[in-house]
């Protein structure tokens, strides 16, 4: 799975990295523009992400600008909804207004800070994203056991 993570605080940013590395190949971003950019550059490479995690409050850009600007770009290039990426807004702010708009702009999943792991990883099982990782090995353990005989 190739994960995208915007956050602009050290530890957060540490201990997400530290988390999401588990689940494949991660790229961090410090604010919303970087991370417009790297989806942009991975998206017109035809590598694009699978989850990208963007805080809320940071420099630059916002979680919400960049959220939107990434739907936008997947609009103008006509990619399916099933096809998005699943968009994870990671913050401490979790009143009904903050979680209401992250929603109306297109995220896929809301998760408060602190991060509750287990919680997280239930989300990506229900976005199908850890499934996808588990089939994949299955298929490499495999051709490793016909290379092996």
């Amino acid at each position: 799975m190739k994960i995208l993570l915007a956050e602009d605080e050290f530890l957060t940013r540490k201990f997400m990295t530290e988390f999401l590395s588990k689940y494949g190949e991660c790229d961090v971003t410090v604010d919303g523009s970087e991370a417009v950019d790297a989806f942009m550059m991975a998206f017109e490479d035809g590598e694009p992400y699978d989850l990208i995690c963007l805080d809320i409050m940071m420099p630059v850009m916002d979680g919400y600008q960049a959220l939107s600007a990434i739907r936008q770009i997947e609009k103008d290039n006509n990619v399916e909804k099933e096809e998005q990426v699943k968009i994870i807004m990671t913050t401490a702010l979790n009143d009904e207004k903050n979680v209401k708009m992250a929603f109306e702009l297109g995220c896929t999943v809301y998760s408060g800070k602190p991060v509750d792991q287990k919680k997280f990883e239930q989300a990506l099982k229900k976005l199908g994203l850890l499934e996808e990782e588990k089939k994949k090995d299955e298929k490499d353990n495999k051709k490793k056991t016909k290379k092996d005989k």
